[in-house]
Order: C-alpha cells, then sequence, then structure tokens
C-alpha cells in the first residue's frame, strides 16, 4: 500500500523534528559560535579544508598519471559537490553574500591550483594541447565555473551544482585533450 500525502507529511515532520532536537541538544551543550552567521562559516571552512585535504591527495598520490589524477579529481569534485544542494546555495548567496563571495574566491583558488597542476603535467606528458597556455585553460575554466555556477543561472538551467560542474568540464576537457589523451 502506497503512503498517503498525509503519511508523508508526517513522517517528513516527524524526521524534521529528530533533526531539531538533535541540533537543539548539541548547539545548546556544545556549539561555540556567536551567531548563525559564525557558525555558516565554520561549515563552510570546514568543508574546503575537507575538499582541499583531498584534492592534495589526489595530486600528490598520482603526479605523473595525467589521466587517473583527471579522472580523481573529477570524481572528488562531484562526490564534493553532491552533498550541496541549490536551496543552500540560493539561500547563502541571498542571506550571507560576503560568505558566498568567499565561497567563490576559494572555489577560484582550489580551481586554479590543482587543475592548473593538472594542464601543465598534461601538457607536458602530451596529453593536452601545448598550443594553448595551460593559464588560458584554466581562466577559460574559472571563467565558465563562475558565469554558471550561480544560483539564478543554475535555477534558470534547472541543474545542479554537480550537473553544471560536469558539463563544464566535460566542454573545457574535450577542446583541451588531444587524441591521444582522449583514448583514457
Amino acid at each position: 500500500m502506497k503512503p498517503t500525502g498525509k503519511s508523508r507529511r508526517r513522517k517528513a515532520d516527524a524526521s524534521r523534528q529528530i533533526i531539531v532536537e538533535a541540533a537543539r541538544a548539541h548547539f545548546f551543550s556544545h556549539a561555540h559560535f556567536p551567531s548563525k552567521m559564525a557558525l555558516l562559516e565554520a561549515v563552510i571552512a570546514d568543508k574546503f579544508a575537507s575538499v582541499e585535504a583531498r584534492l592534495k591527495e589526489v595530486t600528490r598520490t598520482y603526479p605523473h598519471d595525467f589521466s587517473t589524477a583527471l579522472q580523481e579529481l573529477l570524481s572528488s569534485t562531484q562526490r564534493e559537490l553532491d552533498e550541496i544542494k541549490p536551496p543552500f546555495v540560493r539561500d547563502m548567496r541571498q542571506k550571507a553574500p560576503h560568505v558566498f563571495k568567499m565561497v567563490e574566491r576559494r572555489r577560484a583558488e582550489l580551481i586554479e591550483r590543482h587543475f592548473g597542476k593538472l594542464f601543465v603535467e598534461g601538457q607536458r606528458t602530451g596529453m593536452v594541447r601545448k598550443d594553448i597556455p595551460a593559464k588560458l585553460m584554466i581562466e577559460i575554466l574559472l571563467t565558465m565555473v563562475q558565469g554558471i555556477m550561480n544560483p539564478p543561472k543554475m535555477q534558470e538551467l534547472g541543474m545542479t551544482p554537480k550537473e553544471g560542474f560536469t558539463g563544464i568540464i566535460k566542454i573545457v576537457l574535450e577542446g583541451a585533450i588531444t587524441r591521444k589523451g582522449q583514448k583514457l
């Protein structure tokens, strides 16, 4: 028997209540944040720290294996993006624009650092075209991410952050990888 709309609402309300009670207990006894904004900033900083650690691990583990490093960087980035839902990004942009700007800046730094190293290594090994400067490829990638990976554009396109990033990477890489690199 399929659950009715009323029973689904009760279940959702019960789940919501469990979450609220757990958060209340934790915040009232353990949280040391002067405001919700400070808590948001701490959550974002923690997220970036985990992303940075994972991307560093990938680039350290596969320093001269372009195809594996590329696949690992992409899958790690996509896994991290799965956690972030469009309503959260939209609300953060509207209600905490300074935090959203910090997220954009940190995101650009991660792309430059990790994908930049990858593109340079790819050029060295003949997997990425050498006739296009790696810095230009990164700048194109950053511009696309900046222009598309924002709440209004994602909503207009009807995409999640993961879908948007995947599409951007696919477009950039299919234009940058040589025939040898396409045989990955």
